[in-house]
């Protein structure tokens, strides 16, 4: 009887747990609230939780603790597992896609509101202006890395502030999205090239002699017949003089097209002075584009087509081919030597000596180094012993071209698809890259540590990925500091504000 009174209750107690159990609910114990779990996590979730301004929609939290489940999505608010297929809630239909597009939208809406409140975080735990001084005043640092610990606080305060674009032609000024822009080697003058609502793309020139401390207006010079070519690479070539002429490298028609044009055909006000293209030839679909500084190969230029390498001298005509078993998508030439640097969609860098003629084979590569996806940028540093290259899998890394070895890698990056380029300014030991997530991150070229990422002012989409430049001398030697950043219709000026208490 006892055995049966056991049993009895234990079906009971089963009865019981299966009444309290609703599974349709999909309900979760919550035993703090999200705000209450939210404040008692680390410090740096603060960076991958935003917070949003609907009352009607829920958030992403992807430190909270509760379990994934194949199918739904659980919203920490509400406590409750929603079903992630469109059109399960007329109203709020839900998708992976779109929960992740407003996580990264509430993240980025939370770095500019704390950029507005300028709340700055120094990039290094303890590391201000007072210590660097007081370290420098001991004798503790040299003149390099306190010079390169003054850059990195300087980074940190620099502030977002609109400019004034103004042209001859108000009409066309502010109505096209800039697609990328391309600073001069004195970064007096950049090259803007802009998307038009028909197809193609305009070309323009800024003159950036009227961005100064107290008044942000620059002048824009574009030139309508240049309308119709889809640009996927540009470089400044010095034939006459330093910056004399563009190399442009794109799709007019099918096939493709490279030009090589004059800059002054921008700023000229009368169309009837304008000189002509020095040169213009179709080619199949060119990616990149590089010009030859290095007397040994004077008014070369090279452009990276589909499996092989073309290299032009722009006065006399001739061309050099050299094949590659994959598409050359990124290309610099080195100074000291006549030596191209090409990186493809294999994810091979290699280097060709365009003195030896061309040949079949693999026999002319000079320098071959490996990267797990396509390469889209490659950028020599100034000694020419290490190469730079930016991958689709958001992999940056630094390479001994003696030792060929990696050396370093640039974490935070962010690529799938796109063709990203990368800069380094080694007087101010700064690496800046703008992702397909539309951030734009500076690292410290020394130690490869992230020193600021700055979200964009406009909603993240594949069409308005920011272009931007940075250097210390924006407008010439007497120029301003900081970073140019343009996307969608807008110019923004980030300088170095001497006046935070956080900057020395």
């Amino acid at each position: 009887m006892k055995r049966n009174n056991w049993r009895s209750k234990e079906k009971e107690g089963w009865s019981n747990r299966r009444q309290t159990y609703h599974p349709n609910n999909y309900r979760r114990p919550n035993h703090c609230s999200f705000t209450e779990r939210c404040e008692q996590e680390e410090p740096w979730n603060s960076l991958n939780a935003g917070t949003s301004n609907s009352g009607s929609s829920s958030e992403v939290c992807h430190s909270s603790p509760v379990p994934e489940l194949p199918g739904f999505y659980y919203d920490p608010e509400k406590n409750r597992y929603f079903r992630l297929l469109p059109g399960h809630n007329n109203y709020n239909p839900l998708t992976k896609e779109s929960l992740q597009y407003k996580e990264m939208e509430c993240k980025r809406l939370k770095l500019l509101e704390e950029e507005e409140m300028q709340k700055k975080k120094t990039s290094r735990a303890g590391l201000n202006s007072s210590l660097v001084l007081r370290k420098r005043q001991l004798g503790l640092l040299s003149s390099t890395n306190y010079c390169r610990l003054v850059h990195e606080l300087k980074v940190n305060c620099m502030q977002r502030r609109k400019v004034e674009i103004r042209s001859p032609d108000s009409s066309v000024t502010g109505t096209n999205n800039f697609k990328l822009i391309v600073a001069d080697t004195a970064c007096e003058r950049i090259f803007t090239v802009n998307d038009v609502e028909h197809g193609g793309c305009k070309y323009g020139i800024i003159n950036l002699s009227g961005l100064g401390k107290d008044a942000l207006t620059v002048e824009m010079y574009d030139n309508l017949y240049f309308t119709n070519r889809k640009v996927n690479s540009v470089c400044w070539a010095s034939l006459t003089h330093q910056d004399s002429h563009l190399c442009l490298m794109g799709i007019a028609e099918t096939p493709g097209c490279a030009s090589l044009l004059p800059a002054s055909l921008f700023s000229n006000s009368n169309p009837g002075d304008q000189p002509g293209m020095l040169c213009s030839f179709k080619i199949s679909t060119a990616w990149s584009c590089a010009w030859c500084l290095n007397p040994q190969a004077d008014n070369c230029f090279s452009t990276g087509l589909m499996r092989r390498v073309l290299v032009t001298n722009a006065m006399t005509g001739h061309r050099q081919t050299f094949g590659t078993s994959s598409d050359v998508l990124a290309q610099q030439f080195a100074t000291q030597t006549p030596v191209l640097y090409n990186g493809c969609r294999s994810g091979e860098v290699f280097s060709i000596d365009i003195r030896q003629r061309s040949r079949r084979g693999h026999s002319w590569k000079a320098v071959r180094l490996f990267h797990d996806s396509a390469v889209t940028s490659v950028r020599l540093l100034q000694a020419e012993y290490y190469l730079m290259a930016a991958d689709m899998a958001g992999k940056i890394k630094l390479w001994d071209l003696r030792a060929v070895k990696c050396v370093k890698q640039y974490e935070g990056h962010h690529n799938e698809y796109a063709t990203l380029p990368l800069q380094i300014n080694e007087e101010e030991g700064l690496v800046t890259a703008v992702g397909q997530d539309c951030y734009t991150r500076i690292w410290s070229l020394q130690d490869a540590h992230l020193l600021r990422m700055i979200p964009s002012p406009h909603p993240s989409s594949r069409d308005s990925i920011p272009s931007v430049v940075f250097s210390s001398r924006l407008g010439g030697s007497r120029g301003v500091p900081g970073l140019l950043m343009a996307v969608k219709q807008d110019l923004y000026h980030f300088s170095y504000n001497s006046d935070n208490p956080c900057c020395p």
